[in-house]
């Protein structure tokens, strides 16, 4: 094994670790920096970071295209940048934390999205991540990743200028997000066929709510975590990111209604055994979701915009829900 090989290794072993049940519970929590530097002014942003690291959080998500929607522009770019100004603002917080972005999803023509994006063809990996790290103000990230599907490039593309990314030392781990399982399993099979780092990581919507088969959960055709992609990672022991965990805050806040995918009669009843779980360990709907993703071995993602919303996914990890618990709330039928 040479050198580079083994610096790999390293990193990769180091961020796996991370998702252990042996972490300090804040380090099993990743914090997404969506809306950070557009609907969540500076000052609110650097005080949920800061709050965060000083609970011991490490993994901070984020993107190149976000939040281009919320923009004046309507071009992504200002979460690298805000969290750019935040590393800046404090020296050496950068080697505290594991830094995670994602590109393919930015626009290319704004009046055109998802048409008209940057996609994941190898030129475009590079001019992107370049632009990323420019904005981060850093050298290497702990994560890339593929944002979204492109099927106007070969998957074996993709994975060899992903794959690109770490012999290269600009990442210390690759990822897929809102990807159907048969292509991450294409592209993981092409890279170690050519023995290349393959994509060891996944991150998708997911909740403990199930929506209605055959619907959108948002923008994505495979956004949402499917049996399919939670069996490939439990085989290929793949770490598996979940966004949109709380759905948006409508398990605890009345004024934010369940969302319509959501409401069918298997919802009826994971919600019955959600509450009479939450009543036993004193704990409300949210942090037990939480419980129990982390329970399966599933990191959630929280884009919380408050510093209280942070301290409730905390407290939330220092949940231990007993297995019998875990197993009730899993055993409910999804779909009625």
């Amino acid at each position: 094994m040479t050198t580079s090989q083994t610096t790999q290794t390293t990193q990769r072993e180091t961020t796996q670790r991370e998702t252990t049940q042996d972490t300090p519970p804040a380090e099993r929590l990743v914090l997404g920096a969506m809306m950070f530097g557009t609907v969540v002014d500076e000052a609110t942003s650097f005080a949920v970071l800061d709050r965060f690291v000083d609970a011991g959080g490490r993994w901070i998500d984020t993107a190149d295209c976000y939040a281009f929607w919320a923009s004046e522009s309507g071009y992504g770019g200002q979460s690298e940048e805000l969290l750019g100004r935040w590393f800046a603002a404090r020296p050496g917080v950068r080697d505290r934390i594991l830094l995670a972005t994602k590109f393919g999803a930015e626009p290319r023509d704004a009046a055109d999205w998802p048409a008209s994006r940057t996609g994941l063809s190898a030129g475009a990996i590079k001019t992107q991540i370049t632009g990323s790290l420019r904005r981060l103000g850093t050298d290497r990230v702990d994560l890339a990743w593929g944002h979204m599907e492109d099927r106007s490039v070969p998957v074996e593309e993709t994975a060899d200028a992903c794959a690109a990314l770490v012999s290269d030392g600009v990442a210390a781990r690759i990822g897929l997000s809102n990807h159907p399982a048969w292509r991450v399993e294409r592209a993981r099979r092409h890279a170690v066929g050519q023995g290349k780092e393959p994509f060891s990581v996944v991150q998708h919507a997911y909740s403990y709510l199930q929506p209605r088969p055959g619907t959108l959960t948002g923008n994505h055709r495979f956004g949402w975590l499917d049996d399919e992609l939670i069996d490939l990672a439990a085989v290929e022991n793949l770490d598996v990111w979940a966004y949109t965990p709380l759905l948006s805050g409508a398990y605890d806040n009345p004024a934010k209604p369940i969302p319509e995918v959501f409401d069918h009669p298997g919802s009826t009843q994971r919600l019955a055994v959600l509450d009479d779980v939450a009543a036993q360990v004193g704990a409300s709907r949210g942090q037990v979701v939480i419980a129990w993703l982390t329970a399966r071995g599933i990191r959630p993602m929280l884009g919380g915009s408050k510093v209280h919303q942070l301290d409730a996914a905390v407290a939330a990890l220092e949940l231990e829900l007993p297995a019998e618990l875990v197993e009730r709330l899993s055993a409910v039928e999804l779909h009625g």
